[in-house]
Parts: C-alpha cells; sequence; structure tokens
C-alpha cells in the first residue's frame, strides 16, 4: 500500500536558512528514485541540486522557480510504494530459490517504503540525512571485492543494488547521458547559464574530472548566438528568394550607409569618447527665475540706443556670469595631469562655447574671458560665430580653453546631460527660457524659467563645490544685481 512522505527543504549548512528555487528537475507524476536530484536551490552561498532520500511517485511540489522557502519547509511529498521500482531493482532470484526468499531479499526497500520508518538512503546533504541501512551495504561490500560468500542457499545473488531509476526522465537525472549531478561548482556559472537559456546538463566541462567552466558557458552562448544570427538571416531571406520568380525587376535592397568619422566629425567622436573613458563625470542641475535677467538684458540694449553699439545677447550675459563663478570657484578652472596625478589649477578662463555648424559642433574659445565685461565677450562670441559659421576658424581658436557654456536651449530643449569638452573640468548647459508657472514672492504667478545644468569632473572637487557654483549662478541669474559685488 502505498504511504505518502513528505521531503522538506533540508538544512544547506553554514547557518542558511532559506533558498531560492532555480529550477525544478521533476514534475507532479514523475517517478522518481532514491537519491535523485528534485530541485535545483541557490542560497546566498552557492548553487545546489537537492536530492530526494525518498523513491515513489511525485504528489506534490511546493513553491514556484523563483520563490525563497525557509528551511524546513515542505518541499515536496512522494507516494513511496506507488511503483515497483522507485529506488532501485530486485535482485534476480537464484534458480530453485522461494518465493519468499525473493521477498527477504527485498526486505531493505521494503522497509524504507512502507514501513514509515522515512529511513531513506542515508546519503547526507550537508546537515540533513537519513539513517543508512548498514546491513545492507557491509553485506555487499565484501562481495565486491573478491571475499568468498558463504556456501549456502542464498535466496538470491549477492549483487551490488545499483540505484537504476525505473522510468526516470533523462533531463532530471542525466548529465550528457550519464547518471549524476552536473558538475558546476561556480553559483556564477550556474546564473550566467541560467540567464542565457543554457542547458548545463548538454555540455562537456573542460575543467578536472569535466568541471564546467565559465569559458564553457561562454562559448555556448557565443554558439547559440551565432545560430540565432545564422537562423535571422536566413528567414530573412528567404521571402526574397521566394518572391524572386515573380520580381523580376524588383530593386536589390539598399544597403545601409557609412559615413566615415573624419574632420570635424571624426574630432568631435574621438574628444567625446576620450572625455567618456578618461573623466568621471557627474551632473547637477537647477531651475532658475530668469525674470530679472531679461529685463536687465533689455534696459541694457535701450540704453544704448538705435546706434550704441552691438546689442547684449544673454549668452553673453550668462558667459559673464560663469566667469565671475569661476573666480569663486577656481577648481572647475582646471584640467587633470592624469600621468603626474596632480590637478592644475589654471590662472586664466579661456571660455569656450557650443556653436553648431553645417560641419558640426565645434566649440570656439573666447580667450581671457576674466578680463572682459559683458559687452566685450558678446562682441567676441559673435565674431567667433561667424567665423565658425563659414568655416573660417583658425586651430588656435578652437583649442585651449578652460570652461565651456552650452546653450543648447536654442534647439528647443530644456535640459540635458552635457560632455565635458576634455580635458577642461566642467562645462554649463542652458536650457531654453520659457514662461512658467512659478511662485513669486509667495504667489503664483508666470515667470521666464530656465534649467541650469553643470557636469563636472568628480576627481577635481565634490558636490558641495559643484553646488555652490551652479547656486551662485541660479543666484545671478534671479538677480543681476548680485553681479555688482564682483563688477
Amino acid at each position: 500500500m502505498a504511504q505518502v512522505l513528505e521531503f522538506k527543504l533540508p538544512d544547506l549548512g553554514e547557518g542558511l536558512t532559506e533558498a531560492e528555487i532555480v529550477r525544478w528537475l521533476v514534475e507532479v507524476g514523475d517517478v522518481v528514485a532514491i537519491d535523485q536530484p528534485v530541485v535545483e536551490v541557490e542560497t546566498a552561498k552557492a548553487m545546489v541540486e537537492v536530492p530526494c532520500p525518498y523513491g515513489g511517485v511525485v504528489t506534490a511540489r511546493f513553491g514556484e522557480e523563483g520563490s525563497e522557502l525557509p528551511v524546513g519547509a515542505p518541499l515536496l511529498t512522494v507516494a513511496v510504494g506507488a511503483t515497483e521500482a522507485p529506488a532501485s531493482p530486485a535482485p534476480s532470484a537464484a534458480p530453485g530459490s522461494s518465493a519468499s526468499g525473493a521477498s527477504s531479499a527485498d526486505a531493505p526497500a521494503a522497509g524504507e517504503s512502507s514501513a514509515g520508518s522515512e529511513s531513506g538512503s542515508g546519503n547526507v546533504l550537508v546537515g540533513y540525512g537519513t539513517g543508512a541501512p548498514a546491513a545492507r551495504r557491509r553485506r555487499i561490500r565484501p562481495e565486491r571485492v573478491g571475499t568468498p560468500a558463504a556456501p549456502a542457499p542464498a535466496p538470491a545473488p549477492v549483487v551490488e543494488p545499483e540505484p537504476v531509476p525505473v522510468a526516470v526522465p533523462a533531463a532530471a537525472g542525466e548529465v550528457n547521458g550519464r547518471q549524476g549531478p552536473v558538475a558546476v561548482v561556480s553559483p556564477l556559472v550556474r546564473r550566467l547559464a541560467r540567464q542565457h537559456e543554457i542547458d548545463l546538463r548538454r555540455l562537456t566541462g573542460s575543467g578536472p574530472d569535466g568541471l564546467i567552466l565559465r569559458a564553457d558557458v561562454d562559448s555556448a552562448i557565443r554558439r547559440a548566438e551565432e545560430a540565432a544570427r545564422a537562423q535571422t538571416h536566413t528567414a530573412a531571406a528567404e521571402p526574397a528568394v521566394a518572391e524572386a520568380p515573380t520580381a523580376v525587376a524588383a530593386a536589390p535592397a539598399a544597403a545601409a550607409e557609412r559615413i566615415p568619422l573624419r574632420g570635424v566629425r571624426g574630432a568631435v567622436a574621438d574628444k567625446l569618447s576620450r572625455s567618456r573613458s578618461e573623466i568621471p563625470d557627474a551632473t547637477c542641475w537647477v531651475d532658475a527665475d530668469a525674470t530679472e535677467l531679461m529685463a536687465a538684458r533689455a534696459a541694457m540694449n535701450a540704453a544704448s540706443g538705435p546706434s550704441g553699439g552691438p546689442k547684449v545677447s544673454v549668452l553673453a550675459l550668462l558667459a559673464r556670469i560663469c566667469t565671475a563663478a569661476l573666480a569663486r570657484y577656481p577648481e572647475l578652472n582646471s584640467t587633470v595631469d592624469t600621468a603626474a596625478r596632480e590637478i592644475v589649477r589654471l590662472p586664466g578662463v579661456h571660455l569656450g562655447f557650443a556653436a553648431q555648424t553645417e560641419r558640426g559642433l565645434v566649440v570656439p574659445v573666447v580667450r581671457d574671458a576674466h578680463t572682459r565685461n559683458a559687452e566685450s565677450i558678446g562682441a567676441e562670441i559673435a565674431r567667433l560665430t561667424e567665423l565658425a559659421r563659414t568655416g573660417k576658424l583658425s586651430p588656435a581658436q578652437l583649442t585651449g580653453g578652460t570652461f565651456t557654456l552650452n546653450n543648447y536651449g536654442v534647439f528647443g530643449v530644456d535640459g540635458s546631460t552635457p560632455i565635458i569638452n576634455h580635458p577642461e573640468a566642467a562645462m554649463l548647459g542652458v536650457g531654453r527660457i520659457m514662461p512658467k508657472p512659478w511662485v513669486h514672492n509667495g504667489e503664483l504667478a508666470v515667470r521666464q524659467v530656465v534649467q541650469l545644468s553643470l557636469t563636472f569632473d568628480h576627481r577635481v572637487c565634490d558636490g558641495g563645490t559643484a553646488g555652490g557654483f551652479l547656486r551662485y549662478v541660479a543666484d545671478c541669474v534671479e538677480q543681476p544685481a548680485v553681479l555688482l559685488r564682483t563688477l
């Protein structure tokens, strides 16, 4: 008569109290043998295949893949005695032996399955196990080493009872055609295989004793990717082949366009790539009320009269604010000598500004910007911008910058995370200035709001310095009179 036994998650050792179910190796209704791995679990230390100490039919599983179970929680139930051979095959009866003699030979297995003693296999998995049927193993072992058996009419020949699983699915217990657990030690290798849906049981390990290494899994992943690409290419080519007889005059598929990275575009690509690879940059940003700045600009241009000179641009005012902020926070007007492992603070501010041209993005440099006022900076920006548009900027006018101002608001965007212009240490980005709801003097009003973002090299300063610089710029934008203290 079948008896249902409950197998609980065993103590996996090292003080671990829970484990995650990674993969079930058996289904409800499968026949399992004693000590057959039934589930793969992962702890904080390793991946483990848990063997079941009972042989029989799986009647229930507890827990889905990905769920965690505490030690001692029910893992699965097995109907022991529901099948003829859940554990090991019965030895063949000797010629002339009686039926009762054959029954006595099977007594140890019957004691495990039907008596309900839960003696199990005797194997131990780090902290759990069942009593070994020692008598049976001691009785058989001398025969293996050649010790003569007692000359008596044995009920059955003395044969090593092999744990041959009857009707056990190959996926549950075979590794490359042989019985046993997967030869993998590293949890990282198992996780990598699981993420890429690689069946470890189909791999042959290149390590000692067939141990599966990470290189084996990587090779399997590459083979799977190559097979997928080949399949995709074949699938894409099949329709063209099928349609060839009816579409004789069809034009060939257009090839992808390739644009060489050379000239200005190539130089920009090299500089930006070097910036990303060398500079550990960080970005902070803030919204500012630019209403007063726009009013100050209007007043300046009105005071100059119809023929009083060139108009002062918003970019020129922001450039002047930057030079004043760099005087307060000179850490951002520096560069890093990676060979000497030194921060080099530069004595003067050579202010670069981003300019979009037909040939690509260029950054002309306003020399000695710290010695110029807003009007002078504006005139130089206008001159360099014209040279950039006509492609007449010299290399000297495009190099040597110590800080860059990037007004991407002209493209109609609010914010960005600028990439530092290597080898500088910081860049200020300015978004579009547009009417937005804003709390002004304790009341909701429509104000001219702009977003300012600062990307800085975290090697030259910390967030406090960068935040102080950005806050000073924002204060000058909101209250231009603050600049009077530094003029």
